[in-house]
């Protein structure tokens, strides 16, 4: 999966493939979430606050795997 480096003070970078957000954060821990749609994964390139975003829309909505 290609990972995209993102401006965050703790997510690294962001990679997406066939539903799956992959989230690398600056201590490098890896978070992944099935059954993302990919304007979730357009959103978080789009330069809004990463982590906020997120909290907001990631982390209790899609199943982490």
């Amino acid at each position: 999966m290609n990972h995209i480096p993102v401006s965050s003070s703790n997510v690294k970078s962001i990679g997406y493939e066939n539903g799956v957000l992959e989230v690398i954060f600056h201590n490098d821990k890896v978070y992944r979430y099935s059954n993302v749609p990919e304007t979730i994964y357009k959103t978080l390139l789009s330069g809004v606050s990463v982590g906020k975003y997120l909290a907001a829309h990631v982390y209790n909505q899609y199943p982490r795997i």
